[in-house]
């Protein structure tokens, strides 16, 4: 199995997950009662290609030869240990922060699928409000996340998650990030309108056309923020993140959390 293009990670990195986790689990010679289904060295590549290709479980299943209660029970077993094991290569972003020119932010939407609306029905007539995950934007639910990187794109943090309705400007500040940037030259797109952040101009009033110079001040900003456009998309390769999560919303921040770690490994943090 060419296991870089299924779990995400080259077979060397594969193979020293693999031993840090076995460091944490109890020694297979001591063990008691019946053997487990999985070995420890297929337990970390089928947790990784459910959260790199996000996988039914049951398809799962069928390809490592168990049923899927077990590929449930492996996934919630051995993805924290994943998150564990990886705490170390996580940067601390206060730290990074002084020895950067700029910062590149912005934000984007973790499809979760259609839920329950969490509000009742109002027996009064009125119309019930949307509901919180719903993003206008990309017209699906989901939660969002902020995503700040360098100025080559190097991935510097994601934040957690946050309702899918929540407007790029105030999760700025919901997260924090405007009190932690405040110093550090940001650059963003236009949804950061009303921060502290280097943005594009918009038309002015009467004008169906940008000036030459709101053109070539728009034509710069463009030039500096494509690289954290490709670091949220090599963050969305774990497809968990981008081909809609189907878990317990209860475990996303979890989740986002054990992806984060891995996407860090894999850029040798």
């Amino acid at each position: 199995m060419r296991y870089q293009s299924t779990t995400g990670l080259p077979p060397a990195d594969l193979r020293e997950l693999t031993a840090r986790i076995r460091q944490l689990l109890p020694d297979p010679d001591r063990r008691r009662g019946r053997p487990p289904a999985l070995s420890t060295h297929r337990s970390v590549p089928l947790t990784l290609i459910l959260l790199r290709q996000n996988l039914p479980q049951t398809l799962a299943a069928d390809l490592f030869g168990i049923s899927q209660p077990t590929v449930s029970r492996t996934l919630h077993r051995i993805a924290p240990l994943i998150g564990q094991v990886l705490c170390p290569h996580t940067p601390h972003l206060p730290d990074l922060l002084p020895r950067l020119t700029a910062v590149l932010l912005d934000g984007t939407l973790i499809p979760t699928g259609n839920r329950a609306h969490p509000d009742p029905r109002p027996t009064d007539g009125t119309r019930r409000r949307p509901h919180p995950d719903y993003n206008g934007k990309h017209r699906e639910q989901g939660r969002s996340v902020q995503v700040p990187t360098d100025p080559h794109g190097r991935l510097l943090a994601v934040t957690p998650p946050l309702p899918g309705g929540t407007h790029d400007s105030r999760a700025h500040h919901l997260t924090g990030l405007d009190d932690l940037l405040h110093t550090t030259p940001t650059i963003a797109d236009l949804g950061y309108q009303g921060t502290d952040a280097i943005i594009p101009r918009r038309k002015r009033p009467g004008h169906t056309e940008h000036t030459p110079t709101d053109q070539a001040w728009n034509t710069l900003i463009a030039q500096h923020r494509w690289p954290v456009e490709r670091a949220i998309a090599h963050l969305k390769n774990w497809k968990i993140l981008a081909t809609g999560y189907r878990g317990r919303l209860a475990d996303l921040a979890t989740i986002i959390r054990i992806v984060t770690c891995l996407e860090f490994y894999r850029l040798g943090w």
